[in-house]
């Protein structure tokens, strides 16, 4: 697209700071938290990841949209984010499964975008000033007036935004990764038998449903406020906790069901959200990162073993709250943050981070056949 044809946008944060730049995507105005992703790929995945609702994301790779986007790469229905920021956007994508543009595929979606902005130096001033409200406009030009509706905006802690991404109904998962995609040898027979996981759906990747769904799991994925009775009533083998968006502390009704299901002394896998929820219910506290956790390759590990891992995340586990009947399995080693944790005598564990990966590595994909594990030993008295 000639320059001439694109409509100058500006981004300011909480703070007073302004980039004037481009805009892409749709016209408009969109104020979030302005967070940074240092993924090379994936920024479909990205976009379409429940748990960024309420973000506006900074891609750090230098160029966005050159693979284009394509339905089977998307995490949920639609984008959840509530504006993207890059520093070169590609208007004429060139991959064989790409199916749209992203600055097309943004505007159908209503999401304003920023580019022609220095992605590096604002990825530095989130760094040192910390995750922040900002604002992106195609409409207010005036930085005093967009400056405004941003500090105007809630702030992300304290802020419960999983009813805005939970499911509203009951539904079924079966569908596994595609064999394209697959990784976990295709004959190992330990994936025959078929369990039952109830998935409480706090913002739910889908690539976490297709990993259950690969190790044999029957899914039953339900709303963020299904009573533990509920749940209890499909008779599962294990439960899931899944990723979301917001403040863990703010989801009381989430923290609240699982102390009830902990007493039902079965199998429980919390990933992002659902790790800091399962923790929350077992008696720690949350605290917020400074700008948190958001990229392809966190080193996650505790003793000879480090996992790199994909990570979303703006809150952690405080470890000085932790009770003496729960371990810490994983530490982020980059600033030790408790990155994991396991129950010393209850069937349940969690991790900071996402072993479906989507984009990222597979390190951690074993945690799937772990929960599978427990679910057997449950079932055969064993554990």
């Amino acid at each position: 697209m000639p320059v001439s044809a694109v409509l100058p946008a500006l981004l300011v944060l909480a703070d007073g700071t302004t980039y004037p730049g481009l805009s892409f995507g749709a016209m408009g105005t969109t104020i979030g938290e302005v967070v940074f992703n240092t993924g090379m790929t994936g920024y479909q995945e990205v976009l379409t990841d429940p748990s960024y609702s309420g973000q506006i994301v900074v891609f750090t790779y230098p160029e966005l949209g050159n693979t284009g986007v394509n339905p089977d790469d998307e995490e949920s229905q639609f984008p959840h984010v509530r504006g993207a920021i890059a520093r070169n956007v590609c208007y004429r994508p060139s991959n064989w499964r790409s199916t749209a543009s992203l600055p097309k595929y943004l505007e159908h979606h209503h999401i304003p975008g920023i580019h022609g902005i220095d992605t590096r130096a604002l990825t530095k001033k989130l760094r040192s000033a910390g995750a922040m409200n900002g604002g992106i406009s195609t409409e207010i030009l005036d930085p005093a007036e967009l400056l405004n509706l941003v500090r105007s905006a809630p702030n992300m802690t304290g802020l419960n935004l999983v009813n805005n991404v939970t499911t509203e109904a009951v539904y079924e998962w079966s569908s596994p990764s595609e064999p394209m995609w697959e990784f976990k040898p295709a004959s190992d027979p330990s994936y025959s038998e078929t369990f039952t996981v109830v998935a409480l759906d706090f913002g739910v990747k889908r690539n976490i449903l297709r990993r259950l769904a690969s190790y044999g799991c029957r899914v039953i994925v339900v709303p963020a406020d299904t009573s533990a009775a509920e749940i209890l009533q499909h008779n599962p083998d294990g439960i899931f906790l899944s990723n979301g968006p917001g403040d863990p502390a703010a989801v009381t009704t989430g923290i609240a069901t699982t102390k009830e299901l902990l007493k039902a002394d079965k199998p429980i896998f919390g990933i992002c959200m659902g790790h800091q929820i399962l923790g929350l219910s077992l008696g720690a506290e949350t605290f917020k990162l400074k700008f948190g956790h958001r990229g392809l390759n966190q080193p996650a590990g505790l003793t000879q073993t480090v996992e790199i891992t994909s990570q979303n995340h703006g809150f952690a586990i405080d470890a000085q709250s932790l009770g003496a009947d729960i371990e810490i399995t994983h530490l982020n080693l980059n600033d030790r943050t408790i990155a994991g944790l396991q129950h010393k005598t209850l069937p349940c564990f969690s991790v900071q981070y996402h072993p479906e990966a989507s984009p990222g590595p597979h390190d951690a994909d074993y945690l799937f056949a772990k929960f599978v594990q427990q679910m057997r030993d449950a079932k055969l008295g064993t554990r």
